[in-house]
C-alpha cells in the first residue's frame, strides 16, 4: 500500500517509526502499523494539497508538527510521501551505536549501561586550542568558561541559572578544553535525561557572550593563570610544548598566553563561538540506563531544532615539519628542585603504533619496578619521574619529566635517562617486564569504565582523537603489543635529531626570571 514513505537510509527503530497516514474517503486520518509517529512529521508536497476538513483533522494529532496543508485526494485511499526528522544508524560495535541527525549531522553515540538509575551526557565540539589563531591564544578555554553564564532560558536573573538547576536535581557537571576539543557533561538520575539536552542543545547557539560577564571571568582565568606560573614543572612542560612545536598550534597552551587572554575581546569570543558551536561540529553521547528509542526522541525534539552551521567549519590544516637536530633551553627562575623535561615527536593517536608507546610509558614509569624510577629514583639521583605518550589527532610529545634530588646535577640525571633509552633499543623488554605494563593499563581501563561519568569521559576524549571505536579497540591493540614493538618504537621515534631538552634551574633571587637557549 506504501509506496512513496521515505525515511532516509535507515532508521533505528523501524518497527515503532514507521508513520504511514492514509486519507481516507478524503475526510479522515488513520495510522496504519505506528506505535506513535515520530516526532516533527513534514509532509512533502503532493499535487493535491489543501483538503480543509483534513487539516483540521491533522491539528488533532499532538506528537507531530502540524500540517500546513494537509493533502487531500479523490480516492478513497491514497498514500502519500511523508519525511521524518529521523537518524541514519551509521554503525553498531560492541554495544555502542552511532547515529546521525538527518536534521543537521549531529553524530550521536548511545551507550546503555544499566547497573544504576543514572545517566550520563556529553557533548565533544571539535574544537580546542588546535584551531587557535596567532594572537587570540585561549579562546576556547575562555569561551567555556563564558558558557556557564547562561541563556534566555537558564539565566541568573530568572533564578534558573545553569548550576542551580542541575544542582537541585543532584547533577554532577563541568565542562573542560583540551588541544583538540572541548567537552560539556553531566551526569545525573535517568529521568532527568531530557534536563541536560535540553541545556547543552540551548547553549549550544543561545548562549550569552557579554562583555560583563567576560569582564568576571577573566578573574578566575588570571588565577588559573597565576596558579601555573608558580609551578615549575607546569611552566617548563610549557615550555618544551613552544620549543618542540614551531609552526603547529599544540606551540602554545590551551589555557593561551597572558597577554592574548587579558587583551581578548568580546567580539572575538562571539565570532569563535558562531564558527564552532554547531551540531555538524559536535558528538552528542549518552551512557547510563535509558531506553534508545527515548533518548533519540529527545536529541530530535531539541538538537533538531538548530540549523547546521551556515558555512563549512575552517580545517586545521597546519603541520609541524620535521625537526632536524636536538633543540634545548634553559629556564632560571624562582625554586625548590631541579628540574628536567625531555621530548620526542611521536605519531598522532590513530596510529598503528599509539599502542606500543602507550605501553613504553608504562615500561618506563609506572610503579617502583619501572625502569626510569630504578635508574633514578632508587639511586637518589631524582625525587619524582614521568613518562607520558600525548597522542592527539595531530602528532604529539613523548616527555619524560625528572625531578631532582637536592644537589645532583642536571647533566648527571639526564645521561641516566638516556642510559635507560639506549638499552631499551638494543634489548627486549622481558615477558614478565611487559606484561606486567599491561595489567596496569588493562587494571586501569576497567577501573575507570565502572561508572557512567567515567566511560563517557573515556569515550569523549577518544572521539576527540583517534574516533570512539578506539574505546573498544585499545584493550586489544594492548594486549597485542610484543617486546619487539617496544624495541622498534623506541629506535624509530627516540633519536637526538627528534629530541627537545629543557632544564629548570632554581634561582635563590625570587624575583628574577630569565631563559637562555
Amino acid at each position: 500500500m506504501v509506496n512513496h514513505l521515505r525515511i532516509g537510509r535507515e532508521l533505528p527503530f523501524a518497527q515503532t517509526a514507521v508513520a504511514t497516514y492514509c486519507c481516507i474517503n478524503g475526510s479522515r486520518f488513520k495510522s496504519c502499523a505506528l506505535a506513535r509517529p515520530l516526532a516533527n512529521v513534514i509532509l512533502l508536497q503532493d499535487e493535491n494539497w489543501g483538503c480543509e476538513e483534513n487539516k483540521k483533522i491533522a491539528a488533532t494529532f499532538n506528537d507531530v508538527k502540524p500540517f500546513k496543508n494537509p493533502p487531500c485526494w479523490p480516492n478513497p485511499v491514497v498514500p502519500y510521501k511523508i519525511r521524518f526528522m529521523a537518524f541514519t544508524k551509521v554503525l553498531e560495535y560492541e554495544g555502542i551505536t552511532e547515529y546521525t541527525l538527518d536534521a543537521n549531522n549531529l553524530k550521536v553515540l548511545l551507550v546503555p549501561r544499566r547497573a544504576a538509575p543514572v545517566v550520563a551526557f556529553m557533548v565533544v565540539y571539535r574544537v580546542g586550542s588546535r584551531n587557535e589563531a596567532v594572537g587570540h591564544t585561549g579562546a576556547t578555554h575562555l569561551l567555556e568558561h563564558m558558557l556557564f553564564k547562561g541563556t534566555p532560558t537558564y539565566n541568573k536573573k530568572n533564578g534558573t541559572q545553569i548550576a542551580a538547576v542541575l544542582q537541585k536535581q543532584g547533577a554532577v557537571f563541568n565542562a573542560d578544553t583540551w588541544f583538540d576539543r572541548t567537552r560539556y557533561y553531566e551526569m545525573l538520575p535517568n529521568d532527568q535525561l531530557e534536563l541536560a539536552i535540553h541545556l547543552e542543545a540551548d547553549r549550544m547557539r543561545n548562549s550569552f557572550i557579554a562583555d560583563e560577564d567576560r569582564q568576571s571571568e577573566m578573574t578566575v582565568v588570571r588565577n588559573e593563570l597565576d596558579r601555573g606560573e608558580n609551578e615549575p614543572s607546569r611552566i617548563l612542560d610549557e615550555r618544551v610544548w613552544a620549543m618542540a612545536f614551531r609552526e603547529h598550534p599544540y606551540h602554545h597552551p590551551t589555557i593561551g598566553w597572558r597577554s592574548d587572554v587579558e587583551g581578548m575581546p568580546t567580539s572575538r569570543l562571539k565570532e569563535f563561538y558562531d564558527v564552532y558551536y554547531h551540531p555538524n561540529n559536535a558528538t552528542a553521547i549518552v551512557v547510563g540506563d535509558f531506553e534508545d528509542q527515548a533518548a533519540l526522541d529527545l536529541i530530535a525534539n531539541h538538537f533538531g531544532k538548530i540549523s547546521a552551521s551556515p558555512e563549512p567549519i575552517p580545517p586545521m590544516y597546519t603541520t609541524e615539519p620535521q625537526q632536524e637536530g636536538e633543540i634545548r633551553f634553559k629556564l632560571r627562575r624562582a625554586g625548590q628542585l631541579g628540574i628536567i623535561e625531555m621530548a620526542w615527536h611521536i605519531p598522532d593517536a590513530r596510529h598503528e603504533d599509539s599502542a606500543a608507546l602507550t605501553l613504553l610509558d608504562h615500561v618506563m614509569s609506572a610503579g617502583v619496578t619501572a625502569r626510569l624510577y630504578q635508574a633514578l629514583v632508587e639511586t637518589q639521583l631524582a625525587v619524582d619521574e614521568q613518562a607520558q605518550a600525548n597522542q592527539f589527532l595531530d602528532a604529539g610529545l613523548f616527555t619524560i619529566e625528572v625531578t631532582l634530588h637536592p644537589g645532583i646535577e642536571h647533566a648527571t640525571a639526564e645521561q641516566a635517562v638516556l642510559d635507560v633509552i639506549e638499552k631499551l633499543k638494543t634489548e627486549d623488554v622481558s615477558d614478565s617486564e611487559l606484561q606486567k605494563a599491561k595489567n596496569l593499563i588493562l587494571t586501569q581501563m576497567i577501573y575507570v569504565r565502572d561508572s557512567p561519568f567515567g566511560v563517557i569521559s573515556v569515550i569523549g576524549e577518544a572521539e576527540a582523537s583517534a574516533g570512539w571505536k578506539l574505546f573498544i579497540d585499545l584493550p586489544r591493540m594492548i594486549e597485542a603489543v610484543t617486546a619487539a614493538d617496544i624495541r622498534r618504537v623506541v629506535n624509530k621515534y627516540f633519536t637526538e635529531d627528534n629530541r627537545t631538552v629543557g632544564w629548570f634551574i632554581p634561582k635563590e633571587d625570587e624575583s628574577s626570571t630569565e631563559e637562555e637557549a
